[in-house]
């Protein structure tokens, strides 16, 4: 293993560096803290009011002391339905917490937003929990406490593959699987929501708090014409005394995530995963030190080993193909121990055997094919992949398409769509066009997928989108008879600019759960090492095979 990075002088450009990623944080820390007051304090009163406790307060309490929680999706619905007053996290907070010393998966309510209703991402969000428990072989608990459907937009959560009913049909497969899940009827939970707990190995109800039923006393009235109130028709008493529907009857949520916490501490041990790991050993650089090693522009160059040297262990990279295809970096290191391989988009210019001059974070023919047989050898001798993305997309020009780009670039989506070991992906920077597909982008699954403040995520880089949008707009609008001054245009290439902007922000992805949060880049080796130690839960690697390859 040799040793990678050096030291860094903090001279002017690396302060300018530092400041600028500093600020990032600071506005990704600010939103954080918003998000995380859900309805808002005055939401939160009244929870507490009724005698319950907020899904954050029931999630800190359910995992042990001391412990992270690694929450997904924080960011979900950021910007999102503004006209119904916005869906703070979807109303669903979600992640992996340590019960028991065992990793598990929580998806809680968050009656503080909207009653905890439904919106159409958090669908989606809830997916993403099941789709993290099913990978990794983790039981998962719900914490449920939900009005339902948000009506306004019924639309657009009932009838679809990937919409409400898909929870249930993961239930039935869950089960169906071996995975443990446990439920907690902590509020309302109704209609076809009502499926989910009683779908669930054991389900349990809080006293007074907690109802279910497929009806609620209202539209029983409407429908039947019977009277009767929601305790009455679906409350603790009625479901663990008459209808065997629930199985535990909990006085109040303290007792209720303590009888949690005891079946999970009881429940047996799977075989783990043939991941190699060794003893820890920090990097040899520090890793503050990243804030200042990403470019402030992100068409500037930056040495990606540097940035590796402050995430890997002993800052060591055993490196395969190092003087073939330099733009992306293949090699072999560990992080917090764990045995991983490393596919890392190189963002420095890089000189070839044959003294060309290829171009920082874009894949060329050499680099796609020493990728691909990187992650084929990873995949055979059973190491993780953990992807670092910074890239702008595959090489264009008459020269690449001649030399075969298309089919090489193929290699690599192939090697990476067949990949069985559990991959990693990290948006350092760029994720342009195919190249996010190539760098194991999220329809890719990943075992997770996390962004950097500095990411940027699209089909194209602004400039070169912006300036494509607009001559669009121009031809159609003078093909209207429209004549466009060169004021005019630029007015309209603000405008687009600021939009597209707006969408390259990393929290415009992170709403929509294309990654599953935006992070500070010093977390990244301690994701990695959870995500590798939740993976080992799953003993199944299948055997690797490609499709048809392109030579």
């Amino acid at each position: 293993m040799a040793t990678i990075g050096s030291d860094i002088k903090h001279d002017a450009a690396f302060k300018k560096n530092e400041e600028y990623f500093n600020a990032l944080l600071q506005r990704i820390h600010g939103t954080a803290r918003t998000v995380k007051l859900g309805g808002g304090a005055d939401a939160v009163a009244k929870q507490h009011q009724r005698n319950k406790l907020t899904a954050r307060e029931r999630i800190e309490k359910l995992i042990d002391p001391k412990t992270d929680f690694l929450e997904i999706g924080l960011f979900t619905a950021h910007g999102m339905y503004k006209e119904y007053g916005g869906a703070p996290s979807a109303g669903v907070v979600c992640g992996v917490g340590k019960i028991q010393g065992r990793d598990v998966v929580i998806a809680a309510n968050d009656a503080t937003v909207k009653a905890g209703a439904w919106f159409p991402i958090s669908c989606k969000k809830n997916l993403r929990a099941q789709e993290i428990s099913i990978d990794n072989r983790l039981p998962i608990v719900y914490l449920v406490d939900s009005a339902g459907v948000f009506l306004p937009l019924q639309s657009e959560i009932f009838p679809d593959k990937e919409h409400f009913g898909r929870i249930f049909r993961n239930n039935a497969v869950m089960s169906a699987m071996g995975i443990t899940q446990i439920a907690a009827i902590m509020g309302p939970c109704v209609a076809g929501g009502a499926y989910l707990p009683i779908m669930s190995d054991e389900a349990m109800i809080v006293d007074k708090t907690g109802s279910v039923f497929l009806a609620g006393s209202h539209l029983v009235k409407a429908a039947i014409g019977e009277e009767i109130d929601n305790e009455s028709l679906g409350g603790a008493t009625v479901h663990c005394e008459i209808s065997g529907v629930t199985d535990h009857k909990m006085k109040n949520d303290d007792e209720c995530l303590n009888k949690i916490r005891s079946i999970i501490g009881k429940l047996g041990h799977n075989a783990v995963s043939p991941f190699d790991r060794t003893l820890s050993a920090a990097p040899k650089f520090n890793p503050q030190e990243l804030y200042g090693i990403m470019a402030s522009e992100g068409n500037k160059p930056y040495d990606t080993y540097q940035l590796l040297a402050r995430i890997l262990d002993d800052s060591e990279l055993d490196e395969y193909k190092a003087d073939y295809g330099k733009t992306i970096i293949t090699g072999y290191a560990r992080v917090d121990g764990w045995a991983v391989g490393i596919v890392a988009n190189q963002r420095s210019i890089v000189k070839t055997a044959k003294g060309e001059m290829q171009v920082g974070g874009v894949i060329y023919s050499d680099s796609a094919d020493k990728a691909a047989r990187f992650i084929m050898n990873c995949n055979q001798k059973k190491i993780p992949l953990v992807f670092f993305q910074d890239v702008t997309g595959f090489m264009v020009g008459s020269r690449a398409e001649q030399g075969g780009i298309i089919k090489d670039g193929a290699k690599m989506v192939n090697a990476v769509a067949n990949s069985v070991v559990p991959k990693f992906t990290f948006i350092t920077g760029n994720s342009y066009g195919a190249g996010n597909y190539a760098m194991c982008g999220k329809a890719y699954d990943p075992r997770l997928i996390f962004a950097w403040a500095s990411a940027h995520i699209a089909v194209m880089g602004g400039k070169q989108a912006s300036e494509t949008l607009l001559s669009i707009k121009v031809q159609a609008m003078e093909k209207g008879g429209e004549k466009i001054s060169p004021e005019k245009q630029k007015a309209l290439l603000d405008e687009i600019q600021a939009r597209y902007v707006e969408e390259l922000d990393p929290l415009f992805a992170a709403s929509r759960l294309w990654v599953d949060d935006v992070i500070d880049p010093v977390r990244t080796r301690s994701i990695i090492s959870h995500g590798i130690s939740m993976a080992s839960n799953n003993p199944s690697v299948p055997h690797f095979n490609t499709g048809v390859l392109q030579v």
